[in-house]
């Protein structure tokens, strides 16, 4: 959500800024809704006031005899409570239209993040690009001769339908030791909590993290037995990512700043309609509906957002770097971040069979731009009420990391298991497919 009084404060460099992320403001609009709301929210206070004013004469003059004037200030009470009630319902659609506009309204990008409409803006930072690659091109994961065997489509299509997968033996194994890696590093080494968070979330945490009501067409909605599926805000919805359950947390709670900052790290699948995405990456498991994910966030005081978020980026690198797979780090322009993020960094994993580098983490700083939605607060050291800054990162994709195992360690009795994840797999060096 947006700070509306700089918006009231400078309407220009808002549409300016939200121009960058290539999008169109009516900010006369939103001004005209804003002023709207205030003046009658000003008539509003000023018929209460009257209408407490007379309230306290209608006491005192009950006490006199032969006063024919309290019923004429009880009817004048009548009129103003039926001008309340009317100025109440103005000022609920006032300020449900102007909600609506303030929503649907992406981030503000920071000043150094690269201005253009789409990736080829993006910026690569050359001192984080990790490893050498592999320019020989090798066998897609899902092209490896026998793969079938262990990554099962065909069933998974009859079953669930397109974009669903069966792991099987020595796949699955590897997408479970991944997965364990993930969080024993993030925990043990880089200091974050483990949550396992719900799966299902109800209408205001989707709206709290912005996936709601931009994204609604990409989400899987959830329906209860005898719910009214109409009514908004009952809804529930399938977790598209672990950020929604975990940045939450802090929803509607005024935390203290000695508390922060708060890191917490959970496993789990994810579920996404990919309705956005039609026609992208439909073989393997590049795009599926359901996956794992490992989700690292941070919820921060602002002054150390920008330092916690360069922070979540090592944290993310060090799993690519111990799996020994070749990374970069690109600075992704304002028409590429995603919706909440003021400033985003993906970490590209090379895959060799593709013969170039795909996404397997962002690490977004979010600003106060999600707290804001959720009323999500910190007592500073004055005592003063401030809006936390949320940060978000996949720390990694575990199928997109088993797909560039598959890729980058293939060899002629099979995939070769990264060391690293021997002690996960009870010591297995090859996976035979």
């Amino acid at each position: 959500m947006h700070d509306i009084q700089k918006i009231r404060e400078n309407p220009e460099i808002f549409a300016e800024l939200q121009l960058r992320r290539g999008i169109e403001v009516d900010v006369e609009q939103v001004i005209t809704l804003d002023t709207s709301k205030r003046a009658q929210m000003t008539k509003l206070q000023n018929l209460q006031n009257e209408r407490n004013e007379l309230s306290q004469k209608i006491g005192l003059q009950k006490g006199k005899d032969k006063n024919p004037t309290v019923d004429d200030l009880i009817n004048k009470v009548h009129v103003i409570k039926d001008q309340i009630l009317q100025l109440e319902k103005q000022i609920s659609a006032t300020n449900k239209d102007l909600e609506l506009i303030l929503l649907g309204l992406p981030n503000l990008p920071s000043d150094d993040v690269p201005i253009g409409s789409d990736e080829s803006f993006n910026i690569e930072i050359e001192a984080k690009r990790f490893g050498k690659i592999n320019d020989k091109k090798t066998a897609e994961h899902f092209e490896i001769a026998s793969i079938d065997r262990l990554m099962d489509f065909e069933t998974a299509a009859k079953v669930s339908g397109s974009r669903f997968v069966y792991l099987r033996g020595g796949l699955a194994m590897l997408e479970r030791a991944l997965g364990q890696f993930m969080l024993d590093t993030h925990i043990i080494k880089n200091g974050y909590t483990e949550i396992a968070p719900p799966l299902i979330v109800n209408n205001s945490s989707m709206v709290g993290t912005a996936q709601l009501p931009k994204f609604e067409e990409d989400q899987f909605q959830v329906i209860v037995h005898d719910n009214d599926i109409t009514d908004q805000g009952n809804r529930k919805w399938l977790i598209p990512t672990a950020e929604v359950s975990l940045t939450n947390i802090v929803r509607e709670k005024i935390t203290n700043k000695a508390d922060l900052p708060l890191r917490f790290v959970a496993l789990t699948s994810c579920f996404r309609a990919e309705a956005g995405a039609a026609g992208r990456d439909t073989r393997g498991m590049i795009r599926q509906h359901q996956f794992q994910k490992v989700e690292l966030v941070s919820i921060t005081e602002p002054e150390k957002s920008e330092q916690e978020h360069n922070r979540m980026l090592e944290c993310a690198e060090s799993i690519l770097k111990m799996l020994e797979l070749p990374y970069r780090v690109m600075l992704l322009s304002s028409g590429d971040m995603g919706f909440s993020a003021r400033k985003t960094y993906d970490l590209e994993v090379w895959m060799p069979g593709q013969q170039t580098y795909r996404e397997i983490s962002s690490v977004s700083n979010c600003g106060d731009f999600q707290a804001r939605r959720m009323m999500a607060r910190y007592k500073d050291d004055n005592k003063n009420t401030k809006y936390m800054h949320t940060l978000n990162g996949s720390g990694v994709a575990v199928g997109r990391a088993l797909i560039a195992i598959l890729e980058n360690y293939q060899t002629p009795d099979g995939i070769q298991v990264p060391e690293v994840l021997k002690k996960y797999m009870n010591d297995l060096s090859i996976i035979e497919i």
